[in-house]
């Protein structure tokens, strides 16, 4: 049974949600130099050296399991899809934007995880997503969006999202995050070797595009490390919608370094996107209502 200690997946989340943020600038930054499939082979590579390195030091690598290859391979056919369109999507949309459509992922994990997890779906996690989701709402102003390719991989990139969640949450079950964490690296690492060779055109990492190629990997691998880590210690209907607080800063940093705008609909959708979490995390803190 998943211990139900929402605050600590908050303090985990909250650190995924700057590693994405993190990534989604480095992706940005090297989309003139390497497409995102070439981005996408490079990031588990720099993985693979870091599982086998922490996991080596931690000694859990013995906890590798090669029982559900299958559901590995599931979740990480989900996430490949998910970050190609992601990674494309950061390079031609607003940051704030992108989130914005990304984040129609927790409304699809509140609603499949009751069927493909068992997890009871509330009024206050029903509540509480669609109050977030409103907040996306004003933030992304879905009538002034101009329909084009970056449009339709930023919402797309949800559904793939919404199958990592309820994949990984099955995994995190039963396996430890160094499994997770394992297959992840070297599925994607394969996934990614097949794509990006198939047209026989490689752009090789420079002494400019490492780092930012290497920043990457470690953001990747711990943003995956530290949703695994919330998905252990609560339900994903609760951890999913943590991922909203990344639309306000996303919109904040746009503004910061590419003179994106930043107006009164990004507060007033910061303050609704908050209040969700929060209303989440109250409900899932309050002790279980006992009948007399």
């Amino acid at each position: 049974m998943t211990p139900n200690n929402p605050l600590r997946a908050a303090l985990w989340m909250m650190i995924a949600v700057l590693s994405f943020t993190a990534m989604a600038l480095a992706g940005r930054a090297l989309g003139p130099y390497h497409d995102t499939l070439e981005i996408l082979f490079f990031r588990p590579l720099v993985g693979i050296v870091i599982v086998l390195a922490i996991g080596g030091l931690a000694g859990t690598l013995g906890q590798i399991q090669t029982t559900r290859l299958g559901l590995h391979g599931l979740r990480n056919s989900f996430h490949f899809a998910g970050q190609n369109l992601w990674f494309y999507a950061v390079t031609v949309l607003p940051l704030a934007q992108v989130f914005a459509l990304e984040f129609t992922t927790p409304i699809w994990v509140a609603l499949l995880s009751p069927l493909f997890l068992g997890e009871r779906l509330t009024g206050t996690r029903i509540g509480a997503a669609t109050l977030g989701f409103l907040g996306v709402l004003i933030v992304a102003q879905p009538q002034a969006m101009t329909i084009s390719w970056g449009v339709v991989a930023g919402a797309s990139c949800a559904l793939a999202f919404a199958g990592t969640y309820m994949t990984t949450k099955g995994l995190a079950r039963h396996e430890s995050t160094t499994s997770i964490l394992f297959w992840l690296a070297i599925m994607q690492a394969m996934m990614g070797a097949v794509a990006v060779f198939a047209d026989g055109r490689v752009a090789l990492p420079t002494g400019d595009t490492l780092p930012l190629l290497i920043l990457i990997g470690c953001c990747g691998l711990l943003s995956h490390y530290c949703i695994t880590t919330a998905l252990h210690l609560a339900p994903a209907t609760i951890v999913a919608p943590f991922e909203f607080v990344r639309l306000p800063l996303a919109a904040f940093i746009g503004f910061l370094f590419y003179e994106e705008r930043l107006g009164a609909a990004i507060f007033l959708g910061a303050a609704l996107v908050l209040s969700a979490n929060f209303i989440n995390i109250r409900a899932e803190r309050r002790p279980p209502h006992r009948t007399p």
